[in-house]
């Protein structure tokens, strides 16, 4: 299996790396968690422009997808930057719209989603009542169990944990389209959304890691940096090794996805597992180092902090993860043995 980014995957990264470090997303992040969307939509359209959401929208809809091992790769850089908004419902959206097989569905919402006009978000009820940043989406689009709808409104929005993910509860809605068809392609997209969000996890923790650094190579106690003392590079040592180990399950899980890999969902819940307890991990140490500093709204490093803790639990538990892990284990086994 191919771990390693080629060439041109490392400069998209790259590229998105710069435009975002030019956009001032921290303080988007603020504006955004105070209900003003107007700096989000800016870099949203930004990011559409670099070709972003076009990568969960086949050439037949004016996309250049579906590419996971390149959302991938965007995601861990959205991470890395702490951007808001439905990111990962928008992709997810794509790839529900895509599977569906309804053309009229297909053609009336993928062309906007690919070029940014449609900023959307997606709520599948089985894995949760809420959809994220529903007051921002121009639609929002509802899974209940074999039912797909467009909900009536976005529903007020609830207190979270991270002020930068609003979440509201849909409600009501006109039927798009019923029937087994719907399940599986909310299933499906259920999970691209999970891997974007492990990329998005892995990114975060990145970022806190790269923080944390550089903050305890500067702070000084007894006349000498924070960082020299033992335990705190041990800490650090173990923030490190989780990061690096999440990144090429997340990679792995990618291509797995994009090749078609019936073990693709066991693959996708084996990195969301694995990058959201790192980037949680990540969170952990970074709040720890900082000391009471690294609390306060004031300091950028809480946009990141606040974020490790949804984005682990998000799109899929940890225990739900290692649930699919273990079933699809048992399943392997118990075929082999027969």
């Amino acid at each position: 299996m191919r771990f390693l980014l080629d060439s041109e995957q490392r400069e998209f990264a790259r590229s998105l790396d710069a435009l975002l470090t030019s956009s001032g997303v921290p303080a988007t992040v603020r504006s955004w968690a105070a209900g003003d969307h107007g700096p989000g939509r800016a870099v949203w359209a930004r990011l559409a422009e670099a070709g972003l959401f076009a990568l969960a929208v086949p050439p037949e809809h004016e996309g250049l997808g579906p590419l996971p091992v390149e959302l991938a790769v965007a995601f861990e850089t959205l991470g890395r930057h702490a951007v808001p908004g439905p990111l990962v419902e928008t992709v997810a959206a794509a790839a529900l719209l895509d599977r569906l097989g309804d053309k009229s569905l297909a053609a009336g919402h993928l062309p906007a989603i690919a070029s940014g006009a449609s900023l959307v978000s997606l709520c599948v009820t089985a894995l949760g009542p809420y959809a994220l940043d529903a007051d921002a989406a121009g639609t929002v689009f509802v899974v209940d169990g074999d039912t797909l709808r467009v909900a009536d409104g976005p529903g007020p929005v609830q207190p979270s944990a991270d002020p930068g993910r609003r979440l509201a509860r849909p409600s009501g809605g006109a039927v798009l389209a019923r029937g087994p068809g719907v399940t599986a392609a909310a299933a499906y997209a259920a999970e691209v959304a999970a891997l974007a969000t492990a990329a998005q996890a892995l990114g975060v923790g990145r970022t806190l890691l790269a923080r944390t650094v550089e903050y305890v190579t500067a702070r000084t106690q007894f006349g000498v940096a924070i960082g020299s003392f033992q335990s705190v590079k041990h800490r650090l040592a173990d923030t490190l090794l989780a990061l690096e180990f999440a990144e090429p399950l997340v990679h792995g899980a990618a291509l797995a996805l994009a090749s078609g890999d019936e073990g693709a969902g066991r693959d996708i819940a084996a990195a969301k597992v694995t990058a959201g307890e790192a980037a949680y991990g990540a969170a952990r140490t970074a709040l720890q180092l900082h000391g009471a500093v690294g609390y306060t709204d004031e300091l950028d490093l809480s946009l990141w902090i606040r974020k490790a803790r949804p984005l682990r639990d998000a799109w899929g538990t940890p225990a739900a993860c290692r649930a699919r892990v273990l079933a699809d284990r048992a399943d392997t086994e118990g075929s082999t043995v027969r």
